[in-house]
């Protein structure tokens, strides 16, 4: 018998993958994994197809084709007044996981320091473990998950090579203000810290309020790798396609890992991308699309007995079930799925320690019908 010791013991089944991997099993409306339920535009598979006939179905260039670079150049300085130059600034990915995890291999060597925001998405610590390096989290703030930045000062030491923030943030949909780009600035200056921002949600933000993105500000941008995702832009989650922007001194440390993770990304799905970005309003459209999705999903969980906490940004929302159960939140919400039909996702398991809040989290990316029949079941739990 082989003994094989595992580089990541403690690792199981993604929680996304056990809650739904349940919901299937009961047919249970599945609001827990971060995915839609309805289709791509029409024309975004149709230009895929027209690629495909016309040919482009080899290697492209391991950085990405020129002209979706271009494209994303121009998305990103009309957005964010940041420029970032298409040959040596910019690379697309096999989706935003890819690229985060090849910015962190890039950089991270033994014993190097990562610090993470708790709760925090799962896929950054086993990356950082990987790499040798050790993850140091900060707790956010209790009422509306907010930064303490005298708690961000307490975890630096000479160690401190990486600061992961993400935004709007998964799971608490919370987004980051100028003061806490302006905090970052103070604590990272005159220092070799580097920062990777998670923007996979940049487009999708609530009630006016503006995306605030690391690479508008240049003390961050020249330290900064900053994620982006087409999967979450443009409902295309299984295609895998993201992009990472970063100076050109990071962009080539990322693209010597990148090279040997995947060398490339699908060739005619970068061309119909490319061609989409041409409509902007593809893009622009989307905060109020899903605003209209959470605005319906907030008032309606009134009608239950859930408690909703607000939410900035992405296609999540928090919601407390207190006055429900005293249950743990893991087994409330395998509960929820076998009692009652409908699939989320327990808070504690985007924490280090695993704090049970009795939050749960919603993903309201789903059709109207979808969302109407999943309040419809929740409505039946009684007090």
């Amino acid at each position: 018998m082989i003994n094989v010791l595992s580089k990541l013991p403690n690792i199981q089944n993604s929680i996304f993958s056990t809650m739904t991997a349940l919901a299937n099993e009961y047919g249970a409306i599945n609001l827990s994994q971060g995915f839609p339920d309805f289709d791509c535009s029409p024309k975004l598979i149709n230009l895929v197809h027209t690629y495909m006939k016309k040919g482009y179905n080899q290697y492209a260039p391991m950085q990405g084709i020129n002209t979706l670079r271009e494209k994303i150049a121009e998305m990103t300085e009309d957005l964010h007044q940041s420029v970032y130059h298409p040959d040596n600034e910019i690379t697309i990915t096999t989706g935003a996981t890819q690229a985060i995890f090849t910015a962190i291999a890039s950089i991270i060597r033994p014993d190097d320091e990562v610090i993470c925001f708790d709760p925090v998405y799962d896929s950054y610590a086993p990356a950082i473990d990987l790499c040798g390096g050790m993850v140091k989290t900060v707790t956010l703030l209790p009422n509306d998950f907010a930064i303490n930045w005298e708690d961000v000062k307490k975890v630096f030491s000479h160690k401190t090579k990486l600061i992961i923030i993400n935004t709007p943030q998964n799971p608490t949909a919370r987004i980051f203000t100028d003061q806490d780009m302006q905090q970052l600035i103070k604590l990272t200056n005159g220092t070799d810290i580097f920062i990777i921002s998670d923007e996979v949600y940049d487009k999708v933000i609530f009630d006016n309020k503006k995306h605030i993105s690391v690479s508008s500000y240049p003390e961050l941008r020249e330290r900064s790798f900053v994620v982006s995702s087409f999967g979450k832009m443009f409902h295309i989650t299984g295609w895998k396609v993201g992009y990472c922007l970063a100076p050109e001194k990071l962009t080539a440390e990322f693209r010597k890992v990148h090279q040997y993770l995947v060398f490339s990304v699908n060739t005619p799905i970068q061309y119909a991308l490319a061609d989409f970005l041409e409509d902007q309003d593809e893009y622009l459209s989307l905060k109020n699309f899903f605003q209209e999705k959470r605005d319906y999903f907030f008032e309606a969980l009134k009608a239950t007995s859930f408690k909703a906490l607000p939410a900035e940004g992405s296609y999540f929302l928090l919601a407390n079930y207190d006055s429900i159960s005293q249950l743990n939140d893991l087994d409330f919400t395998k509960e929820l799925i076998i009692k009652h039909g409908v699939a989320a996702v327990p808070l504690s398991t985007f924490y280090k320690n695993k704090t049970d809040k009795h939050l749960i989290r919603f993903c309201f990316a789903k059709k109207r019908e979808t969302l109407e029949k999943a309040i419809e079941s929740l409505m039946k739990i009684k007090i």
